[in-house]
Parts: structure tokens; C-alpha cells; sequence
């Protein structure tokens, strides 16, 4: 009774949030659609909980109670033209507020593809993994791709764990006017990334936060404190960003609590780290536009 009762306590306090103008932003969810002719490459039909449809309608009506005010969609397709199917759901939904899509960096054909989806001011950047990461590092056509993606004003996500931190240092380097996104903050088992200080276009986004102990969610919120106080020391109240990962989240633990576990550390932090946190980094990020 107690945790349907604080959950109640903070749904309401984030519908009260988002009525004073701070509109949440979740900058990480997939949709996609198993049924299609063609299929998807990922989920696998093994996984029971995420291989279904899962489209736009469904998470608005989920989150525009909780205070979401709009999602960025991380395309999780290897596929092209996958890029091109996300944009035309988001084409018509305003909820939609863009997409950081999957093209491959380093390779002969990236430049025209690039110009291709760059037209749509909804493609927002492209999404890369550590092994793309660390492989091109040492190619020329690697760095040359991403300065080509920073010259339009687009963004990098990248998808890695502890070991990838070195290398997203060093690429911020390389191509310093690149703006960066790591997803699934905080790591497992927590780390330092005294590596990632000081630079000012690199962001962590606290989109892996829930963890479950002997099976199961841990609801506790200090639980968390130790591992998002680190995020907090290392990247500071301007290189903080919310992401759900959902429906991946759902693994974990219901969206609410992906939401209340955020909510609560960053209301400790007062009204003006939790305003950048769950909107306005975002937009320095991703420079998203209101739709």
C-alpha cells in the first residue's frame, strides 16, 4: 500500500512539474514493429518482453500523465532504411521530437547517406558502439565522417560500458566540436570517469539507472544515490540528461520507477539541476526544436 501511495505522491508531483513549464524530455526509446514484411534485427524473438509492436501511440499514453512532454527515438536497427521508417512515424507526431539514427561512420557510402537524412531537421545524429568507437579511432575516414557530422550541427550517441570512456575522451579530442551522448548511465558495477572531466560537449545520459536485487526492482531510492552522486561529481548539473530505454526499461521495472528514481534524486538537487536535467540539456544535446 505504501509504494502505490508514493507512487500516486509522485505522479502527481510530476504532472504539477510539467503544468509550471518544465515538460519532461525522455531522450531515449525504440519503436519498432515485428510484424512488418521484413521484420526487424532486433529484438530477437527470444526475448519474450520486448519482441512485440511497440509504436509511438502506445508510450504518449503511457507517459503524458507521468509529465513527459516529448521523446527523442534512438533507432536500435543496423538497417538503413529503418532511419526512414522511424521519420515518417515522427512525421506526424509531434510527440516525436527526433532521431538519432544508425549509419556507418568510416564507410565509402556514410557521406551520402548523411546528406541524405540530414535534411530532415528531425535526424538529429547517429548512434555508435564501442567497438565502432575504439576500431575507428585510427582511421582517417572514421574521424573525417564524424567532423562531417559535427559541421551540420548533429550529435553522436555512443553505446558502450566502462572501457569505451577512454575512447569517447579521445575522440572528443580529435573532433572537439562534436557533441556527445553516452548512453546508459550509470554503469554496473559504478566507475569513475574522471577521464570525461572537463569536457564540455560530452554528456552522460542517466537512461540504466533501475537494478534488481535477489530478483527483484530495488524501489529504494537511496539505493541509487552513491552511483548517480558519482554521475553528478564527475559531469556536473549541465551534462546530466534523463532517458527511460524504453521499452527496454521494462526488464527492469515499470516506467514510473524508471521516472520516480530520477525524480527524487534530482529534486534534492533543487528546481534548477532538475529543470536541466529533464529538459534543457536536452536541447543543448541534441538541439531538438519544439514541435
Amino acid at each position: 500500500m505504501a509504494g502505490v501511495m508514493r507512487r500516486r505522491e509522485f505522479v502527481a508531483l510530476a504532472a504539477g512539474t510539467a503544468k509550471a513549464g518544465l515538460g519532461i524530455i525522455d531522450t531515449h526509446t525504440h519503436f519498432y514493429d515485428p510484424g512488418r514484411p521484413q521484420g526487424v534485427p532486433w529484438p530477437p524473438k527470444s526475448q519474450a518482453v520486448l519482441y512485440r509492436t511497440v509504436l509511438p501511440a502506445e508510450y504518449e499514453a503511457m507517459v503524458r500523465p507521468l509529465g513527459i512532454a516529448g521523446t527523442i527515438v534512438v533507432e536500435a536497427s543496423e538497417w538503413v532504411e529503418d532511419n526512414q521508417w522511424v521519420l515518417e512515424l515522427a512525421k506526424d507526431n509531434p510527440f516525436l521530437l527526433g532521431l538519432v539514427g544508425r549509419l556507418p561512420a568510416g564507410a565509402s557510402v556514410f557521406a551520402g547517406l548523411l546528406e541524405r537524412f540530414a535534411k530532415n531537421p528531425l535526424f538529429l545524429g547517429i548512434r555508435l558502439g564501442a567497438a565502432a568507437i575504439h576500431e575507428g579511432l585510427a582511421r582517417a575516414a572514421f574521424i573525417e565522417d564524424l567532423r562531417r557530422l559535427a559541421e551540420r550541427g548533429l550529435m553522436l550517441d555512443a553505446l558502450g560500458g566502462a572501457a569505451m570512456l577512454a575512447d569517447v575522451a579521445r575522440l572528443a579530442e580529435r573532433v572537439p566540436e562534436l557533441r556527445i551522448v553516452i548512453d546508459h548511465m550509470p554503469f554496473d558495477p559504478p566507475v569513475r570517469a574522471e577521464v570525461l572531466r572537463g569536457l564540455p560537449r560530452v554528456y552522460a545520459k542517466v537512461s540504466g539507472v533501475l537494478r534488481k536485487r535477489d530478483g527483484h526492482l530495488v524501489t529504494d531510492t537511496a539505493y541509487y544515490r552513491p552511483a548517480l552522486d558519482e554521475l553528478w561529481e564527475t559531469f556536473g548539473r549541465q551534462r546530466l540528461i534523463y532517458g527511460s530505454n524504453w521499452p527496454v526499461s521494462d526488464l527492469m521495472g515499470p516506467y514510473a520507477e524508471v521516472l520516480h528514481v530520477a525524480q527524487a534524486y534530482f529534486e534534492m538537487k533543487g528546481a534548477e539541476a532538475a529543470r536541466l536535467y529533464f529538459r534543457e540539456n536536452s536541447r543543448a544535446a541534441y538541439r531538438w526544436r519544439p514541435r
